[in-house]
């Protein structure tokens, strides 16, 4: 492409084959409503099926689509990572495969940027999920609220609208965990939220995050963002302090003023193993934050791209 577009719409593809020449035939008669000048990257996150395949025959008969493909898996964050990397328009649309994003909505995204903002969030009105995903989903939201002492939005995800200032500030971020639905709120800039309908997934398919993933996620996510875990282990270290204090009193109390006798070898043995097992716990959790810095000085990529189709690097 010689001239640089005014949007680019970013999707990652894991597993979802059938699914994408409706995607790329429903954005552009979308985004065709706003401008023809621009671009849809579609970032191949290495799935299970034939998805590349399709790209490279969509690549073929439409110049104005971007394929890339991760050189292994590296997960669904991170191919937003690098589509956002290779957007170019001024402004930048993220949207899921599955066509439970509708893609007619992002015009009326558009609209709602017009009117001042630089982000603006898709808000899942009626999710079509199933039960336990919107379950776990509003744990997660709950928890990531809680430790990272902000408002997380359980109806939004990863279809949004960003200006370009956005997304430069999103790639300026080292961060080595990614997750943009928490990133964009640090980020600050002007926001607004769009309530939009969610769709059923055409294919039938079930969402390729299974619930060790969505865990890891989240387990990840929180550790990343926040120290309050770390925070969290003093004050319970002060409370069995108080606890222990306490309950000491009251043996004294026992032994010097009253009847009752105080046995010795089992309340040691209990009092040994309940102490090692906080130890042992507060000593995970600070070798996990150091194993997150560990990751973090090696400054190894993100992803790495394998291919890339109708991209010319040396386009502004």
């Amino acid at each position: 492409m010689s001239m640089q577009p005014f949007i680019s719409i970013v999707s990652p593809v894991y597993g979802a084959s059938a699914l994408l020449e409706e995607l790329v035939r429903r954005i552009g008669e979308s985004v065709g409503k706003i401008t023809e000048n621009y671009e849809i990257i579609l970032v191949e996150d290495h799935g299970p099926d034939d998805s590349w395949q399709k790209i490279q025959a969509i690549c073929q008969k439409d110049k104005r689509v971007i394929g890339i493909r991760h050189s292994r898996n590296f997960g669904q964050q991170y191919a937003l990572n690098c589509g956002l990397d290779h957007a170019r328009g001024e402004w930048v649309v993220t949207l899921d495969c599955d066509l439970q994003d509708r893609p007619e909505e992002i015009i009326n995204l558009y609209k709602k940027a017009q009117e001042g903002y630089d982000i603006v969030l898709a808000s899942r009105q009626n999710r079509k999920d199933d039960f336990l995903k919107k379950l776990f989903s509003r744990m997660f939201y709950r928890a990531l609220s809680y430790l990272t002492d902000t408002h997380q939005d359980a109806s939004l995800a990863n279809f949004s609208l960003y200006h370009r200032n956005v997304v430069e500030a999103l790639k300026s971020m080292n961060d080595y965990v990614k997750y943009y639905p928490t990133m964009i709120h640090w980020i600050g800039f002007r926001m607004a939220k769009l309530e939009i309908q969610h769709a059923s997934r055409k294919d039938g398919k079930k969402s390729s995050y299974s619930f060790k993933k969505r865990l890891t996620l989240a387990f990840d996510t929180i550790v990343s963002f926040s120290n309050k875990p770390l925070r969290l282990t003093v004050k319970l270290g002060i409370l069995i302090l108080l606890i222990a204090t306490l309950f000491a009193v009251a043996l004294v109390v026992s032994y010097f003023f009253t009847d009752i006798s105080v046995s010795g070898w089992a309340s040691t043995f209990l009092s040994l193993w309940f102490l090692s097992g906080i130890i042992i716990t507060i000593l995970g959790m600070i070798g996990i934050y150091v194993g997150k810095i560990f990751e973090t000085v090696k400054r190894r990529p993100s992803y790495i791209v394998g291919e890339k189709l109708n991209y010319d690097d040396q386009t502004p």
